[in-house]
């Protein structure tokens, strides 16, 4: 594949210009639009009233960059809770592994890489239009002592990452037993969801809950609450708020047309229109829920309270039934955490929903190499001059060749990967989650594998189905095959380093996505809608900087050019996520760091494809000792992930017995116990049963619809 040098002339030009406008977003104040840029702060300020434009803010300013660099951990931790410091750790963590790789790639292996002998023939009058091959391991001619240079830097480098993934699993363990330690009670540790629920036919699900509880847990069980079926009332109270605010604007227009859009129908009187409409729906909201009071709805899942975590955990930890279908535990979510409406499925349901996501991730696995194959036609323009041969011409023109082959194809890859995150978490809400954090560690684990296989894997051995799959079933000579095919794509992922990487670290400090949503919602806002304030997207960032991880360990001493635009990459992600933890985003729900072990899995992955490659690459090249020699790496990586697994991993799983324990002795002298027990009684009721207040006069619409007690 001929691009340039350092991606094409177009590509470096793109790479300044990103990096151009990534500085001087930096050096500026908060734009104008603050409900784009600083929700947070508006939330958290006095007033929530949306500023007016000033021209002060828009000139280059230090000052938030500062404040961002200053941020502690502990600063971090307070304002975002652990999974905020988590994610930044991953940014340090690959800052660290780049920076000490970028040492040796740039200033040992890269000068190796050039002045070897392999590649004679190219032309450095012509260096633009030449490939890479030049500063990579291919320039090395077969049984080199060079190559034991590359050798070296795989073993040092291994060993370093070794380091850095046990010192940062034991350092977020102990910060996530701190923050157990340090947190007040709160409802999720006393509480267990159970489904699953066996009814007799002489007693309801509450009976049961309570009968079976109070015989086999009787010291520790304080409550429960069942679950009832109301996705009909939700729908109901969603429309209810969209006609309160539409009501809320009428007032502005007093007449106006009944039908669709406000552009057809019979002109009527706005308010009264409203008004009949508010007074329908308030029935039927009524008669839903007095309804629902009734068991008929009532579903056999239910949030299940105990007087200690130590009473919780032992429910969650053992088998509640003979029948290991029947009374189903699991670990309770945080109270806003909730995802309600998958509650109604049952043990069968949610075993063929798992089947049908599975189907549905290799179906899109399959579909999404179409457009791979097609991106990478556009690198090759022999190829491309066979698919297409009335564009021979045109790519004759530098300029045109260069676009194509060098930009194009890694812009038109990260446009189809945009929908991959929002459809992987739908995926996820099928498969019977009961809370949102969970439904995100499963797209965050979907999304990742899907990237490393459909852009690593599928880009590498670029080709058909059936020969992807031939390299599943024979997998002795995917050592080999990785040898020859990773190294010729350092160009192209370079360019996607900068076309994925900076871009999308740019495109998070404009924010213009959601600056362009607003503008298009906001005449449909009032000025007394409730401003909502965005959380960052874990499922589609952390798949992205493992990716990205998993790059530069693999092309480290393959390709090591690579190393600074991955740096670069990092250094701008540490500070601009800095800053959006402090005035962009708020957490939406706490896992206490249960993220990390998502990014240490891929990391042991990385490591041992990197191996993989390397003993490839000394077959290929007649060094059969390096080859031999590198044989145990991977197996001790495997032995390392599986220490870390049984040493680090159950810490995230669950809290200890000891732990537990300790923190129920310290809450037997806390005087604010009892009021917390009245509360953790109603915690876990479902928001849309909740007591409602409705108003037939116009002043009071702007008051909330669902009142109900601090739990």
């Amino acid at each position: 594949m001929l691009v340039s040098a350092l991606l094409t002339s177009l590509g470096i030009n793109f790479g300044l210009c990103v990096l151009f406008f990534t500085l001087y977003s930096i050096l500026r104040k908060q734009p104008f639009y603050y409900d784009v840029y600083v929700p947070r702060l508006l939330v958290e300020g006095t007033s929530k009233r949306r500023s007016r434009f000033n021209l002060e803010r828009l000139i280059p300013s230090p000052g938030w960059v500062r404040k961002a660099w200053k941020l502690s951990e502990e600063e971090l931790l307070s304002l975002s809770g652990l999974d905020a410091v988590v994610y930044m750790r991953i940014i340090t963590f690959s800052l660290k592994v780049f920076l000490v790789a970028g040492i040796i790639g740039i200033f040992v292996i890269l000068p190796v890489n050039c002045t070897g002998d392999q590649l004679e023939d190219i032309d450095f009058s012509d260096f633009s239009n030449n490939s890479l091959d030049v500063f990579t391991i291919s320039n090395i001619s077969s049984g080199s002592k060079r190559l034991w240079v590359h050798f070296s830097a795989v073993y040092v480098v291994t060993i370093f990452i070794w380091y850095l993934l046990y010192y940062e699993y034991k350092y977020i363990s102990s910060k996530r037993i701190a923050y157990f330690y340090s947190s007040k009670p709160q409802p999720h540790q006393f509480t267990v969801v159970v489904r699953s629920i066996p009814v007799s036919v002489r007693s309801s699900i509450s009976d049961s809950i309570e009968t079976f509880f109070k015989e086999y847990h009787p010291s520790t069980y304080l409550s429960h609450t069942v679950v009832h079926r109301t996705n009909k009332l939700r729908g109901l109270i969603k429309l209810y708020k969209r006609i309160v605010r539409l009501q809320g604007n009428s007032t502005e227009h007093k007449y106006g047309r009944a039908g669709c859009f406000g552009l057809f129908g019979h002109k009527v009187d706005l308010v009264d229109h409203y008004e009949k409409k508010l007074e329908n729906i308030e029935e039927n909201v009524r008669l839903e829920q007095s309804e629902l009071s009734l068991a008929g709805d009532e579903i056999p899942a239910a949030f299940v309270s105990f007087k200690t975590r130590y009473g919780a955990a032992t429910a969650f930890h053992l088998q509640q039934s003979i029948n290991p279908t029947h009374w189903v535990t699991e670990q309770a979510p945080e109270p806003h955490d909730v995802y309600w409406p998958f509650f109604t499925s049952t043990f069968f349901r949610r075993w063929i929903s798992k089947l049908v996501v599975i189907v549905a991730c290799i179906l899109l696995t399959i579909l999404f190499l179409l457009p791979v194959i097609f991106v990478q036609g556009l690198t090759n323009l022999s190829q491309l001059e066979v698919w297409l041969p009335f564009l021979e011409s045109i790519l004759t023109i530098t300029f045109v060749s260069e676009v194509v082959t060098g930009y194009l194809p890694s812009l038109i890859l990260q446009l189809f990967l945009k929908a991959v995150p929002p459809i992987m978490e739908l995926l996820s809400s099928i498969q019977g989650y009961v809370s949102h954090s969970d439904i995100e560690k499963s797209a965050c684990n979907k999304v990742l594998w899907f990237t490393i296989w459909n852009i690593f894997f599928a880009t590498v051995f670029s080709g058909s189905v059936l020969y992807q799959l031939s390299l599943i079933l024979d997998p002795k000579n995917i050592p080999a095959r990785l040898a020859v095919a990773v190294p010729a794509q350092a160009s192209f992922f370079i360019a996607y380093v900068v076309t994925s990487g900076w871009t999308s670290t740019s495109s998070e400090l404009f924010r213009l996505i959601p600056l362009i949503g607003s503008l298009i919602t906001k005449p449909c806002k009032s000025t007394d809608d409730e401003l909502v304030v965005p959380t960052i997207p874990f499922h589609r960032d952390i798949p992205r900087l493992s990716f990205f991880g998993l790059l530069g360990i693999t092309y480290f001493f393959l390709a090591p050019l690579i190393l600074p635009f991955l740096l670069v990459y990092f250094c701008l992600a540490y500070i601009i996520y800095r800053n959006q933890f402090i005035n962009v985003y708020e957490p939406k729900f706490e896992t206490a760091g249960k993220f990390w072990p998502i990014v240490h899995n891929s990391m042991i992955f990385s490591l041992v494809l990197m191996h993989c490659i390397a003993v490839g690459i000394f077959t290929l090249k007649k060094v059969s000792l390096a080859s031999t020699l590198i044989f145990p790496l991977p197996i001790l990586t495997l032995l390392f992930n599986e220490y870390c697994r049984k040493r680090f991993r159950p810490i995230f799983i669950a809290y200890s017995a000891e732990s537990l324990i300790k923190k129920d002795r310290e809450d037997q002298n806390d005087a604010t116990m009892d009021e917390f027990f009245h509360k953790l009684v109603t915690a876990y009721q479902d928001p849309a049963l909740m007591p409602i207040q409705f108003s037939t006069n116009t002043d009071s619409l702007h008051s909330p619809l669902i009142y109900s007690d601090e739990v």
